[in-house]
């Protein structure tokens, strides 16, 4: 892949194409200046510090966005005598346009949508990956998916191929009593795998078939549930070499 001079274009590019290189993207979005166009003050206007105003724009269908850009040069075709650059932490950007949706280099072939409920995962505000627990009593059927997800094993193959504490992941499919089913991802490693399970969560979301929930679990030898299940029964899709 050709390299750019802003490291922000390159991540976002090699997000593109492999969703697990996502996690990084995002790590290096929110360490990352970015720029915005403000909105200058009317002439005359009273107030001797208006605060920062962070210009929208409207799709066709009405649903207003705010652009955000990588680059300066990139914003730079789009301002005129009423607005002007401004550069910002993407992370403060992010934390005072909560509840909008923004568009990183909408002028781009590879610009990238983040929705509100997206900008709150990557804040910390809302968890990508949220804690359930299925009742002791509960008989599930597990298997294989008829349908096997190669997106998504594609992905998360990609992305712990950088977490060097992982050791294997698993996939199996798990049927509800009701019969609603979803897919289980097991991650086995060493150490607290907290942080891995959150970027696991991020290329899940991205890459799980419609309308499948995906449920992610830290599998452990022994433990006489899934972790025997997946290391008894179920190739790894992933391991680590």
């Amino acid at each position: 892949m050709n390299t750019t001079a802003h490291p922000l274009d390159d991540a976002l590019a090699r997000a593109a194409q492999d969703p697990g290189a996502r996690p990084a993207f995002y790590r290096l979005l929110l360490e990352s200046e970015v720029y915005a166009i403000g909105l200058v003050p009317s002439p005359g206007s009273e107030d001797p510090d208006p605060g920062l105003s962070i210009a929208h724009f409207a799709r066709e269908g009405g649903d207003r966005f705010i652009p955000f850009f990588s680059s300066a040069e990139a914003l730079q075709p789009l301002l005129d005598e009423e607005t002007r650059a401004v550069a910002l932490p993407a992370r403060q950007l992010f934390g005072m346009t909560r509840g909008n949706t923004l568009v990183l280099n909408p002028t781009s072939t590879t610009g990238k949508e983040f929705l509100p409920a997206e900008i709150d995962a990557l804040l910390g505000v809302a968890p990508v990956v949220r804690e359930r627990t299925v009742g002791e009593q509960a008989r599930v059927l597990l298997g294989q998916p008829a349908e096997y997800p190669e997106a998504l094993v594609s992905g998360l193959s990609s992305l712990l191929a950088g977490h060097a504490p992982v050791a294997a992941a698993y996939l199996c499919l798990m049927q509800q009593p009701d019969g609603s089913a979803s897919l289980v991802v097991g991650i086995e490693g060493e150490g607290a795998l907290d942080a891995v399970m959150q970027e696991v969560g991020m290329v899940a979301a991205d890459t799980v078939p419609q309308g499948m929930p995906v449920d992610l679990v830290e599998v452990r030898r022994g433990d006489g549930a899934l972790g025997d299940y997946f290391t008894g029964s179920v190739t790894p899709f992933y391991q680590r070499t």
